[in-house]
């Protein structure tokens, strides 16, 4: 069984979406992260994904090119060239690109609207319940009750 992110997004706990736009600065964005317990967020220009600013973008830049939190626009550091996912990927899909790209965060498109967002976190616990789950059937199997 391979769950779709459909599904993910579903069984999220916490379904709100928090994003910034490109013209706030570093400092705003720290302090959306911390307030939420999140590790990115996702930019958006209007209803338009221009970006993402994650955790390891700002440890990655802060020491070498920034300046001030508060003088930095998220437009200059953020990751511009976001990867995505639809509603129709599945959770191997997702590790896939997650390891491949060495990212924790997938935005979730639908007819070119960002929907969701998905985490490494959403991705394992998925994947561990869709393991707990066909353990369950070939244990029944293995048992004869099929």
């Amino acid at each position: 069984m391979d769950s779709t992110v459909k599904q993910m997004l579903a069984g999220k706990e916490i379904k709100e979406l928090w994003t910034i736009p490109p013209d706030d600065n570093v400092l705003q964005a720290l302090k959306v992260m911390a307030e939420k317990n999140i590790g990115a967020l996702p930019v958006l220009e209007g209803e338009q994904l221009v970006g993402i600013f994650s955790e390891r973008d700002y440890a990655r830049i802060f020491p070498l090119k920034i300046e001030s939190p508060k003088s930095t626009l998220i437009s200059e550091v953020m990751t511009s060239e976001v990867i995505c996912i639809s509603l129709e990927n599945t959770a191997c899909d997702c590790m896939g690109m997650m390891t491949e790209k060495r990212i924790r965060h997938l935005p979730v498109m639908d007819e070119g609207k960002m929907i969701g967002i998905i985490t490494i976190g959403d991705v394992l616990k998925q994947v561990i319940k869709d393991q707990e789950i066909l353990i369950g059937h070939l244990e029944y199997y293995i048992a004869g009750k099929a």
